[in-house]
């Protein structure tokens, strides 16, 4: 569905005060923009991207344009089709999952969203290619297209964070090689509209995600509808990211906690029918998971500029970015006959959900 389609946004819910970075700035690699991204990975972890003012930030525009198409096509697919690439039970988290899958509060509530993971490895030809639907195989180029323009973001965001941190030059990067195994996706999601008609309160009412941090170190997330809320810090209060056209919005995951021993934050966010009367539309999202590779131990790193371990705190068991990823995004499937870990699969903030 086309933006100019769109209800508004409405102007009389509660939003959350994000700064707007310019990533032709960070580009050129203003000073004071980059302070302005540290403070904003330091306080919650969250901010918007203006992609407007920069030749590579328009690109990914008009790609994501693209695979919103895309998408739309492919979860109009049947759901006996979509099933036939959900890998889950192969200790997989690429390809179909399907509406009602995860656990998403202790209560056992389950998920209201269809995901389509395309794995970075596979696009990028460093595995054999993964069983996937005809229109998927046919968008192979432009998928390739997406990953390198968000990587490229990627880069220069974990640049411009590796020279706060005092680390030694490109650790960041190096540890987010596009050409290593990793567990970088393209996530196609579906949040249906309601089957009959709701209220404006029962619509805004119902989550679809439950809270939760992301598994790996950078989010780009492109939506058009609201719906994405972020849960203050040092605060009990859900408020709402706004969508900015011509902005991505990019928010850290847990693998940058780990890398910075708390400096960084990783933040509880969770996902709602859209407010007003959004609510009455199907929500479409195109979002690029940067992760570590497999390999890489989530553990802290040496730098100045990272806190020391407090002494007498006990030590975590160390895990690698694969090793973490799969936890995180199989352990609340409810059918894989294994049973829901839900406390064991929290990220670094689980104490808050």
């Amino acid at each position: 569905m086309s933006t100019n389609n769109l209800p508004p946004f409405p102007s009389n819910v509660p939003t959350a005060p994000l700064v707007r970075l310019s990533l032709s700035k960070l580009q050129s690699h203003d000073v004071a923009e980059s302070q302005r991204l540290l403070q904003a990975c330091e306080d919650i972890g969250f901010f918007y991207l203006d992609l407007q003012d920069s030749t590579i930030g328009a690109n990914l525009l008009t790609l994501a344009d693209e695979l919103f198409t895309l998408g739309e096509n492919l979860f109009s697919l049947s759901l006996k089709e979509k099933q036939k690439f959900d890998f889950a039970r192969q200790d997989s988290y690429h390809g179909y999952k399907a509406q009602g899958a995860v656990v998403v509060d202790r209560q056992g509530n389950l998920d209201a969203n269809e995901f389509y993971n395309v794995s970075k490895n596979d696009i990028l030809d460093l595995i054999p290619p993964l069983p996937s639907p005809l229109l998927l195989r046919h968008s192979r180029p432009m998928l390739k297209s997406f990953i390198h323009t968000s990587h490229t973001i990627t880069i220069l965001l974990l640049n411009h964070l590796n020279t706060h941190l005092s680390l030694p030059p490109s650790t960041l990067p190096n540890l987010h090689r596009l050409s290593a195994l990793s567990g970088d996706q393209v996530r196609f999601i579906k949040s249906p509209a309601p089957v009959h008609s709701y209220s404006t309160r029962k619509a805004t009412s119902t989550p679809t995600m439950g809270p939760h941090t992301d598994f790996g170190t950078l989010t780009i997330l492109l939506n058009r509808l609201g719906g994405l809320q972020v849960l203050s810090p040092n605060s009990e209060e859900w408020t709402y990211v706004k969508p900015l056209p011509g902005h991505a919005i990019v928010n850290l995951g847990d693998a940058m906690v780990k890398f910075t021993n708390g400096r960084l934050r990783s933040n509880v966010h969770r996902v709602m029918r859209p407010p007003g009367e959004q609510g009455g539309c199907t929500r479409y999202s195109v979002v690029y998971f940067a992760r570590a590779e497999d390999d890489v131990p989530l553990r802290r790193l040496e730098g100045e500029g990272i806190p020391k371990e407090e002494k007498g705190k006990g030590k975590e068991k160390v895990v690698s970015s694969k090793e973490w990823v799969l936890k995180r995004a199989l352990g609340r499937r409810v059918d894989l006959g294994k049973g829901v870990d839900y406390d064991g699969t929290r990220g670094t903030e689980g104490g808050r959900y």
